[in-house]
């Protein structure tokens, strides 16, 4: 069902979307999930690398992925070394060139286009690496004088091999989305690659039905927040239970590395911030799929597309038993419960914060959610009838000492709200003072 826009719900999104994987699905066969990893690729705006030995089909997975949109250029290439970056930007303006001016004439080329497909970039020299960093990452075209904004929406890349060097590093940290793609040796799965061989010699075919690019660029608009119109939420629970799985994986990887070698130091495992904050995207995009506006705790579980490579079985086992260990720790003796109430609680807090002025008023006043309404039940079951500006502070300290946590994440969150109650304390005290 169209919206008032022309745009699609949620739902017929979801019906759009599986119905393209599964086309593709039929055309690349036993590639399942790295067609969903490619699908939250082009849903978050985000880089894709596909890795393998030869002959696998990743140049005609990205291809036939990119060959389910209309109404976007796709720009192709195979990498090499005696490339230079006006392969990828567009030839140099020689009367520009002439004055000492690095201008490209972008018509045509990757800066113009809305997907790209890079066959075997780690063939291509570091130099030509290093200038398409900021065409990947900030999506400009940045050289010399020339500083102009891309289409660019997503790139596809594939290689044999990775590598290494500062350049290198670089690059696969702008591809968001990482997998490995391993050769097929069972017998059925060799027969349908067969099948699909001899109907098809390899090529791509016309989608029956293709998604507009005007309509993927309005799904990327639903899962960053920018659609008015759909709103796919994230509670406070489930983004704090996103980032403790995020922090454990990150431990569990980093204990596997140093276990791994005995002598010496391995380096650490690093999860930025920026990627961090990127898998709210993904958790997002994960819910579209799915045809729901709520991200909900099993959508979590899907986080290692970015966080592990798809295809390593050891990576994605790791990020599972993360996932699971904490998810496990929380479900007992009512975890999630006791975590909503303790973030509620941070949000009154803020609520002080920003208005000094409530702490003069009864606690009931502001308590405007469940949690908050709990909490103005405990106060007249714990004092009698509700108190106010003189004992405002005695209650929410005390509320948090009768507090006691159920597991070690809530032990540690109800740890990081009690600093947080003193320093809004401090802060509220320091405020009413100077009226």
């Amino acid at each position: 069902m169209a919206t008032a826009t022309g745009h699609h719900s949620i739902e017929a999104i979801s019906r759009d979307l599986k119905e393209a994987a599964a086309f593709i699905g039929q055309r690349v066969i036993n590639r399942e999930e790295v067609i969903e990893q490619a699908i939250c690729a082009l849903l978050t705006a985000e880089h894709l690398l596909l890795q393998s030995r030869t002959g696998v089909g990743k140049s005609l997975l990205a291809e036939q992925i990119f060959a389910m949109f209309e109404g976007a250029m796709l720009f192709r290439v195979q990498a090499s070394k005696e490339q230079q970056p006006d392969t990828y930007f567009g030839g140099l303006d020689l009367e520009q060139l002439k004055s000492g001016r690095i201008i490209h004439n972008t018509e045509g080329s990757l800066v113009e286009s809305e997907f790209g497909f890079i066959d075997e970039i780690f063939d291509a020299n570091d130099f030509t690496l290093r200038a398409l960093l900021s065409l990947l990452n900030e999506r400009r075209l940045i050289r010399g004088v020339q500083n102009v904004p891309s289409r660019l929406h997503t790139v596809i890349a594939a290689t044999n091999y990775l590598r290494v060097s500062e350049v290198t590093e670089a690059l696969l940290d702008r591809f968001l989305f990482k997998a490995v793609i391993l050769p097929d040796k069972d017998p059925f799965i060799q027969y349908r690659i067969s099948q699909q061989y001899l109907e098809h010699g390899g090529r791509t075919i016309p989608a029956p039905k293709k998604i507009s690019f005007a309509e993927l660029q309005h799904m990327h608009a639903i899962i960053t927040g920018r659609d008015e119109g759909n709103d796919i939420r994230v509670s406070s629970e489930v983004l704090y239970f996103t980032n403790v799985v995020i922090r454990h994986y990150e431990y569990l990887r980093n204990r596997a590395l140093h276990d791994a070698v005995k002598s010496g130091s391995a380096q650490d495992f690093y999860i930025s911030p920026r990627t961090q904050a990127k898998a709210l995207d993904l958790l997002r995009a994960l819910a579209l799929l799915k045809g729901r506006s709520e991200v909900i705790h099993d959508d979590v579980s899907r986080l290692y597309f970015i966080f592990a490579s798809v295809g390593l079985p050891d990576e994605i086992a790791t990020f599972k038993k993360a996932y699971q260990t904490v998810y496990n720790s929380l479900t007992a003796s009512r975890g999630f419960d006791q975590v909503t109430i303790l973030l509620d609680f941070s949000e009154l807090l803020e609520d002080l914060r920003q208005q000094p002025t409530l702490m003069k008023q009864p606690l009931h006043t502001f308590a405007t959610t469940t949690v908050r309404r709990n909490f103005v039940e405990w106060i007249k079951e714990k004092f009698g009838q509700e108190q106010t500006a003189d004992h405002n502070k005695k209650l929410l300290e005390q509320f948090l000492t009768d507090f006691i946590p159920v597991c070690d994440e809530v032990r540690e969150l109800k740890h990081s709200v009690e600093r947080k109650l003193q320093q809004t304390l401090i802060a509220v005290e320091r405020e009413l003072n100077r009226v």
